[in-house]
């Protein structure tokens, strides 16, 4: 029997970045918020001690903070002709599971997406011609870089961004990033100092007459404290970022810029180890009465509140909404519905140059720490000639340098035995890598809905995910591919290697946990599933939040839109929707 709970103002799924910001936010507000967690609290004092928080083992290979296909998993295919099959275990991506979520494991790259990427498909219609883009499925975002700009801002200047600003109200800026559209102020903090791997890569960069520039780091380059009073410490170098949580409170995290505030408040309360199974609605479907959730004893539980938002995982986010029958789900044969459209990913690929007579200690880093060249991001460069839209930023970032995971070695080294072993290490310390990561542009046959066969614990379907690269987004990365060849040719190294990008997504090697779309937003209530500002246009009462609102992924990390993103859906909640709860923000 399901036991009905007293009713709160507003209920959250999830507490991660979008969780705890929308919960700060409307708590100022003077709202009761509860939350709704799946997966355990974690704090940095008690979850990332420095004690034991760099365990490679634990963390990096078992992945201890991550989300289990036991309690979630998904099915996969490359193309609708296909039978999908279940992740076994998660491979390609990683997502996240507790307090924090997918932000307590990130390395901290923090991008402002552009004015061109949100205005793609008008940009490049004008640019070059709707039969450039005829087999994709772009959209429009339906707002502006200038309108984004403000809550860019908001969201560094809460998490700490180390970075060089490159264009500030118009000005060009030395040492940033030309390409960048106009912002109001520079990051809060100055660039992170460089060690040797991505100051030889810019300066070979620069003599090659391109513009590389710091990568905006979620690390700290000094001691910070943000405008709620919370201060982190500067980055020690430690090189445990990537699927760990941060001992040293030098990487920006819910946990170490918004919860210690949050979790004072008396109008705030978080439920962990409970599992929203979906939404419940009126009679009707046009508006949201709660949740119901199950405990970890196994007890259902109903959740009454007069505003919903899920601020889980953006894959979860739309999983939610189909389960609850929020939208109608999108059909790739006759293109109708919105739940599970544009699906999109992140096209990656990688470059290794090694050297007899270099030591760059890749021991010595952090998440974020190093330099990219955007003059082949977006459409930063005219495409005009070219066979593609979209591109990529080339990303030199030693992340790490840790025992089991790194070990290059020169092509044709046998993959066992003392030769190889020989090989890890000459090549451990005088490898330089260095990376494409390009747009993800969506088209009809790449989306998400439900799997007709398979069932999670609580006999609920699976997510099916059908998605393989583009033939766009593979000739970008080609392209981008013979650029990052001229870059390895120029650095001089003995011997290099350039690994492409192919055809037939394959789920079980890792490649970037940057799933985007399935709940995209836009101004044309056929096209899209929630309106500029994040509300469902169904039911108004129901605001979905995180990367599942992007109608396409550019050549960078979603984080920093997607905090700027929560910023702009709190902003339009507090000012515009509580004068009139229930109603639209925009007019279908």
């Amino acid at each position: 029997m399901t036991r009905i709970l007293p009713r709160k103002d507003v209920v959250i799924v999830g507490l991660g970045w979008t969780g705890a910001i929308l919960a700060n936010e409307l708590t100022d507000q003077g709202l009761d918020v509860l939350a709704i967690e799946r997966g355990p609290w974690r704090d940095t004092a008690t979850d990332f001690n420095i004690g034991y928080m760099q365990d490679e083992l634990r963390y990096s290979v078992r992945r201890d903070l991550f989300l289990q296909p036991v309690v979630e998993t998904m099915t996969m295919r490359n193309d609708p002709s296909q039978t999908a099959l279940p992740m076994r275990d998660f491979g390609s991506f990683l997502p996240g599971n507790g307090v924090g979520g997918a932000g307590v494991h990130w390395n901290g790259h923090t991008w402002r997406f552009w004015d061109s990427d949100f205005k793609i498909k008008s940009n490049l219609t004008n640019r070059y011609g709707a039969a450039r883009i005829a087999d994709l499925q772009v959209e429009d975002w339906g707002v502006t870089g200038a309108e984004m700009e403000p809550y860019y801002d908001q969201f560094e200047y809460l998490a700490g961004i180390s970075g060089k600003a490159g264009n500030i109200k118009g000005q060009l800026q030395q040492g940033g990033n030309p390409f960048e559209d106009p912002r109001s102020r520079d990051y809060p903090n100055p660039p992170m100092d460089m060690t040797y791997a991505p100051t030889l890569f810019a300066e070979t960069g620069r003599s090659m007459g391109l513009h590389p520039f710091p990568t905006p780091s979620a690390n700290m380059s000094r001691a910070y404290t943000n405008p709620l009073g919370v201060t982190l410490g500067q980055c020690t170098f430690c090189g445990f970022c990537e699927r760990f949580g941060c001992a040293n409170y030098s990487k920006s995290s819910a946990q170490t810029t918004v919860l210690p505030v949050l979790m004072k408040k008396a109008n705030f309360e978080v439920r962990t180890d409970s599992e929203v199974l979906h939404v419940d609605l009126h009679t009707g479907g046009k508006s949201a009465r709660g949740v119901t959730y199950i405990d970890s004893s196994g007890e259902e539980f109903f959740q009454p509140a007069d505003l919903v938002l899920l601020c889980a995982y953006g894959l979860h986010n739309v999983r939610l909404m189909m389960l609850s029958g929020i939208g109608r789900i999108y059909d790739p044969g006759s293109g109708e519905g919105t739940v599970g459209r544009n699906y999109c990913y992140q096209t990656n690929a990688g470059t290794q140059v090694f050297f007899d007579d270099k030591n760059f200690n890749p021991f010595i880093a952090a998440g974020a720490l190093g330099q990219t060249i955007d003059d082949y991001n977006g459409d930063a460069f005219d495409h005009g000639p070219l066979d593609f839209v979209g591109g990529a930023g080339i990303n030199c970032i030693p992340t790490n340098g840790r025992p089991i995971g790194t070990r290059p070695t020169v092509p044709g080294t046998p993959k066992w035995g003392s030769a190889w072993k020989k090989a890890t290490v000459q090549g451990y310390k005088s490898t330089l890598s260095f990376s494409s990561q390009g747009s993800s542009y969506a088209t009809r046959t790449n989306y998400l809905d439900l799997d007709p066969t398979y069932k999670d614990r609580f006999g609920r379907p699976l997510m099916r995910m059908t998605f393989d690269f583009p033939d766009n987004d593979i000739r970008m990365s080609n392209y981008l591919c013979d650029r990052m060849e001229e870059i390895a040719k120029k650095l001089g190294g003995k011997q290099y290697a350039v690994g492409r990008r192919k055809k037939g997504w394959d789920s079980v090697p890792y490649q970037s946990t940057h799933n985007t779309g399935g709940a995209i937003m836009g101004i044309d209530p056929k096209r899209s599933a929630v309106n500029t500002y994040l509300q469902s246009w169904d039911v108004p009462n129901l605001f979905v939040i995180g990367a599942s609102a992007f109608p396409q992924n550019a050549g960078k990390n979603p984080t920093g839109t997607v905090g700027a993103l929560a910023f702009r859906a709190a902003d339009a909640i507090r000012n515009h929707y509580l004068r009139n709860p229930g109603a639209p923000l925009v007019q279908a």
